[in-house]
């Protein structure tokens, strides 16, 4: 195993940072990656291998990048042509994907944005991203959910990520819960099959790992706003998985703040996800960040001080044979810190302290 960073168009500064922070990995989360497009609009593998070899000129490695879904799994219900039409795109990028040298293409099951109700202070005055299911309205999730490639405090000075508005290309066709029209258990799994169909064989072919990262949070059974999240629970996650059990190219960007907010016992979870899908070989990337709280109720925290046993973790992925990357996510904010590059920085460190001390 090994530290990395996921960075959004990153600069040639902000990677000679990473290499000085002791990052080895890079995984490009640039949506839409206009930096390997052609004239067309899709990925061009000439451009795909020139991006990946700048990065790794800074002594890096770039395997992975995140591949722009779009709304194809809402159109898949609701606009059927513009959705085959995504999948042409999508099936034409993988395959630049793997004749420029990338393995595995990363994306979110995505609805709707990354649902949050607040922001609320943690640790030292930071603000930290926050979600309780009993205070959601819609007015909250379109000033406190991710869009797209947003992170909370995106635009910020030095930061990573741009300012997100929905009408924008980055917000990757997302809409408010109140705007879809509603999607029921079965249309989500009708939509993820779909999207599956389309792009797994592609794949399977090219040589490239999917990691799929599951929906975030996961919302009361009675769904959100007429929306659910089937891939909101380890049980979903089980079944994305068994729609190709042998499939070398289905797994998971394992996201552990993710699957600890599926949980009433979050720690105990995590531990057994990571068993469970590390023997079979699906854990493909993994977002190494904690929370505070559990099923329905939690905010942000840096990975020190939330619910996770952030050693015992790792042990799990070592036992399992995971090796890959980790990743922070989702740092809190600060004024003190408006780029968070500190407080990445500070993640980096503290896991890679750990790797050591395992």
């Amino acid at each position: 195993m090994y530290i990395g960073e996921q960075l959004i168009n990153p600069s040639e500064a902000r990677l000679r940072l990473s290499v000085q922070l002791g990052a080895r990995g890079i995984v490009i989360d640039t949506r839409p990656n206009t930096a390997v497009m052609g004239e067309d609009g899709l990925w061009d593998a000439g451009k795909v291998a020139a991006h990946k070899r700048w990065v790794e000129g800074f002594g890096l490695t770039c395997e992975i990048m995140a591949l722009d879904v779009g709304a194809i799994l809402l159109d898949s219900l609701y606009a059927p042509e513009r959705a085959a039409a995504k999948a042409v795109e999508l099936r034409h990028n993988i395959r630049a994907a793997a004749d420029g040298g990338i393995d595995c293409v990363k994306f979110v099951l995505a609805m709707v944005g990354i649902t949050r109700t607040a922001m609320v202070p943690g640790r030292g005055g930071v603000q930290c991203s926050a979600f309780r299911a009993a205070d959601y309205n819609p007015e909250a999730d379109k000033q406190f959910s991710y869009w797209g490639v947003g992170h909370i405090g995106g635009g910020k000075a030095g930061s990573d990520a741009p300012a997100i508005d929905l009408d924008k290309p980055e917000a990757c066709g997302q809409v408010l819960a109140g705007e879809v029209g509603g999607v029921s258990r079965e249309q989500g799994w009708f939509a993820i099959e779909y999207l599956i169909e389309q792009i797994l064989p592609t794949a399977e072919r090219a040589g490239v790992r999917l990691a799929i990262h599951p929906q975030d949070p996961a919302y009361p059974p009675e769904g959100l706003n007429g929306v659910h999240h089937v891939v909101g629970s380890v049980d979903g996650m089980r079944r994305l998985l068994d729609l190709a059990p042998e499939s070398p190219s289905l797994g998971l960007n394992f996201c552990q703040g993710t699957i600890a907010e599926m949980a009433t016992d979050p720690n105990a979870t995590v531990l057994s996800a990571i068993r469970e899908f590390g023997a079979r070989k699906r854990i493909f990337m993994v977002h190494f960040r904690n929370i505070i709280g559990g099923y329905l109720d939690f905010r942000e925290a840096f990975p020190d001080e939330g619910v996770l046993d952030m050693p015992a973790c790792l042990r799990a992925y070592r036992d399992a044979g995971y090796d890959g990357i980790l990743c922070p996510d989702h740092v809190p904010l600060s004024d003190y810190d408006t780029g968070r590059e500190r407080f990445f920085a500070y993640c980096l460190g503290y896991t890679r302290a750990l790797l050591q001390a395992i």
